[in-house]
């Protein structure tokens, strides 16, 4: 049988909670706070309501208003001890007096928090009380939690219903239980890390410790000291003994985030560590043997960085026994109404509003754009469009600019009016056209960078050059054309000057023999030594004209005609 998952946002189990107030802002405020931490949550809106759901639900707390109209809250605890009598439960009173909360506890209550209480109380009472080793604690959590269906559940803080997400929810069920070392691959923001305390909380080590730490985060020395500890005078500073967190996390869980930034010889040492399964402190000459599982993370590809030689070989294929790939948010837009519904929850359960509501068009801005920075950024921009609307209601104009760089000023996608939907060009001209200033505009969302422009539009850096330099040659040409086309309008208009040159024609009709007596129906114009040709209609009897050419000087006007004897004397004057 599959052990279906849970994945909480703390160290808690996830558990099934029963909420009861009559104030639906306070159940919303309590039923969000209960999901932050990984668990799932049934709420009613009256005592009697829940008091005729009791027997029928599946709970691992109770948490219950002490007032309410109707049927009170000790009700609901006497109910409570009555048909489930290991469910704790918890009161919530609005009394400033320790009265009612101690005539709570005697009835049976597990704790009682007053209004307005602390987010920080609350969640510690839970925790608590879940934790207690018989009735509704651990055991019975973890129990009922193998009793669950035998396909995984949907997680709670690891939002996704995409194809990609629903692979990695089958590979976490199917490696959550054993010890096999675990590369996390993914992008930055993508939730590696909450997919390692998925691992965690589903295996048999969740009971234990889990220790994360960021190698990026710390210098190659106080790195070594953080993971491996030291003695008492190893360095200086080391006044008293520490121990690392390998020793801390005995029996547990250690995650590795960005251990692609480790330095060479501190991978020499994890490889030893992960070899033998013993740690030494700094400055120690004694081993201390460990148990613990090894997760590790990365935001770039390791293998490559083995060839270059940057990361030792023989470390990775040591950590990747069992790899697992965190898709890209711009992988999986699917999932982002439901990312952003849960941000909305989210943000509404610590603010003003209630609810927040969003106007048509910004969903729609937030599924096409590429989301470089991942889960995490959309979750920064959703909590920035919360804080500036106004009303509780989100509009295009509160989202942040990065997320409107690719289009208009006004929000709305429209036609650029440097693309132009002209007609008289080819399409795949316009399609170069349009494609390069896509392209333009990538870079410029980039902040000049080509390389993320080209990562981003999923095409090699040489194609994203070959492409702007096919755009730049077809623009030239294209203004070339116009500038020809210009040219032809501006003499077209020109009007008759006496300080300027220009060609007039004059026609004439002498028909003219040809050799044999028929009319040729063509004639020579020359001007300004041109020697076109000009070649008359063939389907008319009309005779072709001949060209007169008139040239105005600055100083006075004089004209002469140029027919065929005029060019015969030309040619023997050359």
């Amino acid at each position: 049988m599959s052990v279906p998952l849970y994945f909480p946002g703390d160290t808690e189990p996830m558990a099934r909670i029963l909420v009861v107030d009559d104030d639906p802002s306070m159940v919303q405020v309590i039923s969000e706070l209960c999901r932050e931490s990984g668990h799932e949550t049934v709420a009613f809106n009256s005592g009697t309501k829940a008091l005729a759901n009791l027997a029928d639900q599946t709970v691992h707390l109770v948490i219950t208003d002490m007032r309410m109209e109707g049927c009170g809250g000790m009700e609901v605890l006497r109910a409570c001890k009555k048909v489930k009598p290991d469910v704790p439960v918890i009161m919530v009173t609005g009394d400033k007096g320790v009265e009612q909360g101690v005539q709570a506890l005697k009835a049976g209550a597990f704790d009682y928090v007053t209004k307005p209480f602390k987010v920080e109380d609350l969640r510690g009472s839970i925790s608590r009380a879940l934790a207690r080793k018989k009735g509704g604690g651990l055991e019975a959590a973890e129990e009922e939690r193998l009793k669950r269906a035998e396909v995984p559940s949907k997680p709670m803080n690891i939002i996704g219903s995409s194809k990609r997400m629903q692979e990695v929810f089958g590979l976490i069920g199917k490696v959550a239980n054993l010890d096999s070392t675990i590369l996390i691959q993914g992008e930055s923001g993508t939730g590696k890390e909450l997919v390692a305390r998925a691992l965690h909380f589903n295996s048999h080590r969740a009971d234990k410790a889990f220790v994360p730490i960021n190698c990026s985060a710390l210098p190659e020395n106080l790195l070594e000291s953080e993971l491996f500890g030291h003695k008492k005078g190893a360095f200086t500073g080391a006044f008293q003994d520490k121990i690392g967190l390998f020793e801390e996390a005995e029996g547990g869980t250690i995650f590795l985030d960005e251990i692609n930034s480790m330095a060479p010889a501190l991978q020499t040492k994890l490889l030893r560590v992960l070899q033998e399964r013993r740690v030494r402190r700094v400055g120690d000459t004694k081993s201390i043997e460990i148990n613990v599982r090894v997760l590790t993370a990365t935001n770039e590809p390791l293998y490559p960085k083995t060839r270059n030689g940057t990361f030792r070989e023989d470390l990775y294929y040591r950590i990747a026994v069992i790899p697992i790939e965190m898709p890209a948010l711009r992988e999986r837009p699917e999932d982002i109404p439901d990312l952003v519904a849960h941000f909305l929850r989210r943000n509404a359960s610590s603010a003003r509003c209630a609810e927040y509501t969003m106007d048509g068009g910004v969903l729609e801005r937030l599924m096409e754009y590429s989301w470089p920075g991942n889960v995490r950024e959309l979750e920064n921009a959703v909590e920035r469009a919360c804080a500036l609307c106004d009303g509780c209601r989100i509009q295009t104009s509160h989202l942040p600019a990065t997320v409107l760089s690719l289009k208009g000023p006004d929000g709305v996608s429209s036609p650029s009016p440097a693309i132009g939907f002209v007609t008289g060009k080819s399409l795949s001209s316009f399609l170069e056209h349009v494609e390069t200033r896509y392209i333009s505009e990538t870079i410029s969302a980039c902040h000049g960078s080509r390389e993320k422009a080209a990562k981003l539009l999923q095409i090699s850096l040489a194609t994203l050059y070959r492409k702007l330099e096919v755009g730049k040659r077809s623009v030239s040409k294209e203004g070339a054309l116009a500038a020809v086309d210009g040219v032809k309008a501006s003499v077209a208009k020109m009007a008759p000057s006496a300080t300027s040159k220009r060609v007039t024609s004059r026609v004439a009709v002498p028909p003219r023999e040809g050799k044999r007596g028929d009319k040729h129906r063509h004639s020579k114009s020359v001007g300004s030594g041109s020697g076109r040709k000009v070649v008359g209609d063939k389907r008319s009897d009309k005779p072709v004209p001949r060209v007169e050419i008139r040239r105005e000087a600055k100083a006075g006007v004089s004209s002469g005609t140029v027919g065929r004897g005029a060019r015969k004397k030309s040619k023997s004057r050359r």
